[in-house]
């Protein structure tokens, strides 16, 4: 179970959030940056939610710090500050997310979620889904092949059938889409991300790697490539 380390000098708030998290987390408390940064030190921590207007250090404190100590922790925001600038200033000391008080906790939660799939692809350099392991080290896409056996016996009856080693930009293309399962990204987001904003590429490069991917990966079950007319593309997962 992850441990996500809660960062809030309110009492009420720090117990209401803790509560909420702890169904689904081992939780930890801080009252203000300092504390936070000196349990951060002493355990393991997955992700923090913290918020930013705190006594001794405040949130956007704490996040510059551990980001200049190259500590890549996912953290969130939580805060009654809605303007633009104090966004700005949130995302630009290194934060990953941020929501505003009164804090939906069913979104916090899909955030939180959200935040640690996407550490754990960065750190591994692999995304799986089910059977399918999409692998970064090495631009290749396997799946194991299960013969036809009960579930229990699962396991020992799947081996690696099947392994496809994908051209670079394809495999960033299908990478960038599993790694945010149904977000969707408009063809100049894809352009700009995988193939720089200065490219001499244009929509229908992005078209034909769709459609390549499309006809390499025909008859996996566990994904599909989804287009969104008049927007884009989304990965869907079926696991």
């Amino acid at each position: 179970m992850a441990t996500i380390l809660v960062v809030e000098d309110d009492k009420n708030t720090r117990l209401l959030t803790t509560a909420r998290l702890k169904p689904h987390y081992d939780v930890v408390t801080a009252c203000d940056g300092e504390e936070a940064l000196d349990l951060f030190y002493k355990q393991h921590i997955d992700l923090i939610v913290a918020d930013i207007m705190m006594p001794n250090m405040d949130g956007y404190e704490l996040v510059r710090t551990l980001r200049e100590y190259r500590q890549e922790v996912p953290v969130i925001m939580l805060t009654a500050k809605q303007t633009f600038e104090a966004k700005k200033e949130g995302f630009l000391t290194g934060t990953d997310d941020y929501m505003t008080k009164p804090v939906n906790y069913e979104e916090l939660l899909w955030r939180i979620e959200a935040l640690l799939r996407r550490a754990k692809i960065n750190t591994d350099r692999r995304i799986t889904i089910g059977s399918v392991t999409v692998n970064a080290d090495n631009y290749t896409v396997s799946r194991a092949s299960c013969a036809d056996a009960p579930p229990a016996a699962t396991g020992a009856a799947c081996s690696a059938a099947e392994r496809l080693a994908l051209p670079k930009k394809e495999f960033e293309l299908l990478y960038k889409l599993l790694s945010y399962p149904d977000v969707i990204f408009t063809k100049d987001q894809l352009l700009e991300d995988i193939w720089g904003y200065d490219t001499d590429s244009d929509e229908n490069t992005i078209k034909t790697h769709i459609s390549r991917l499309r006809s390499k990966f025909d008859g996996w079950k566990e994904f599909e490539i989804v287009t969104i007319r008049g927007l884009g593309y989304k990965a869907e997962l079926h696991t």
